[in-house]
C-alpha cells in the first residue's frame, strides 16, 4: 500500500511538467511518478496500478485531456476503488481520482496546472497544504514549487504512518544533461528518516552542478580575472597556460562542465566555487 501524498503540476510558460511525492513506502520514486515533456505528468498511488504511468502518458499523447485520461484509466481497471491517480496534461488541465476503498484520510484537490492528492493521511490539511503552497508560489521554478509543496504538506501532518521516501521528477524538452534528454530533474530518496529534507539537499546540489545562470549575469574575464583564475587553477593542480583547457579540465573533474564554456566569460557560480577551493 503506497500511503502517499503527491503533487502533479506544470509550468506552461517554462514548458515543464513534474511530480513530487513523499510516502511511508520504500523507494516511492520507483513507483508513483511519470512525466513527459510537452505531454503531461501522472502519479499513481494507494494500491497503485503502475501501468497507469505508461498508459496515462500514452493517452495524453493521443490528445486526451487530463479528465478523460483519468476516466479511461479507472474505467478499465477492476481494482479502481483501491486506486488513486492524478494527471496534468500538456495544456495544464488537471484531474485527480480517489477510489472509495482507499484508506482514510484519502482525497484530492485540483486547480489550474496542478492536482494534489494523498491517502492514509493525518487529515485533509495535508492535501490542502499541497494546493495552497503551489497556488501561492507562482513565479518560481517548477522544481522549487514542488519541493516547497512537499514541505508544506509534511508540516501540515503528512502521511499518518510517517516518513520514508520522496522523489522529484521534472521534464522539459532538452532539459537534461547536455541537452540530450528531456529529464530535467530526477531525484529520489529511497529510505531516510526525513526524506523531504534530504530531497531538498539533493536538489540544491543538482542545481549547483547542473543549473543555469542567466547569460547577462556571466562575468567577462578581463586580464585581472584571468590572472586570478590561472593562479587558482594552478593551486588545484590544473596548469593554466591554456586557461580554457585548464578550466574545462577542472570542471570535468568536479562535475561543473554544464557551467563552463571557454574562458572569455565565467559563470559566477563557477567563480565562487574556485574561490572557495
Amino acid at each position: 500500500m503506497i500511503s502517499t501524498y503527491s503533487l502533479v503540476a506544470c509550468d506552461l510558460a517554462a514548458r515543464e511538467w513534474g511530480v513530487a511525492v513523499q510516502s511511508k513506502f520504500l523507494a516511492v520514486g520507483a513507483a508513483v511518478p511519470a512525466a513527459e515533456a510537452e505531454v503531461g505528468a501522472v502519479a499513481t498511488q494507494a494500491w497503485a496500478n503502475l501501468s497507469y504511468r505508461e498508459d496515462g502518458l500514452a493517452l495524453l499523447r493521443e490528445g486526451l485531456a487530463a479528465p478523460e485520461t483519468v476516466a479511461r484509466l479507472v474505467e478499465a481497471d477492476e481494482g479502481r476503488e483501491h486506486r488513486q491517480v492524478a494527471v496534468v496534461d500538456g495544456q495544464g488541465n488537471a484531474a485527480t481520482y480517489t477510489g472509495s476503498a482507499c484508506m482514510e484520510w484519502a482525497g484530492g484537490r485540483q486547480g489550474p496546472s496542478y492536482a494534489a492528492q494523498g491517502n492514509i493521511l493525518v487529515s485533509e490539511e495535508t492535501v490542502d497544504a499541497l494546493a495552497t503552497s503551489f497556488e501561492g508560489s507562482a513565479g518560481r521554478r517548477l522544481a522549487e514549487r514542488l519541493l516547497a509543496a512537499l514541505g508544506a504538506a509534511q508540516a501540515a501532518g503528512g502521511d499518518r504512518r510517517g516518513q520514508q521516501s520522496a522523489a522529484l521528477l521534472v521534464a522539459r524538452r532538452g532539459g537534461g544533461y547536455g541537452g540530450t534528454s528531456d529529464v530535467a530533474v530526477d531525484l529520489r530518496v529511497d529510505d531516510h528518516p526525513r526524506p523531504v529534507d534530504e530531497l531538498r539537499r539533493l536538489y540544491a546540489l543538482h542545481d549547483l552542478l547542473f543549473g543555469s545562470t542567466p547569460e547577462e549575469e556571466w562575468i567577462e574575464v578581463d586580464e585581472a580575472l584571468a590572472t586570478e583564475l590561472r593562479a587558482r587553477l594552478d593551486e588545484l593542480g590544473y596548469p593554466a597556460d591554456d586557461l580554457a583547457g585548464a578550466l574545462a579540465a577542472w570542471a570535468g573533474t568536479e562535475n561543473f562542465e554544464e557551467r563552463v564554456r571557454g574562458a572569455d566569460r565565467v559563470d559566477p557560480v563557477v567563480l565562487e566555487q574556485l574561490r572557495r577551493r
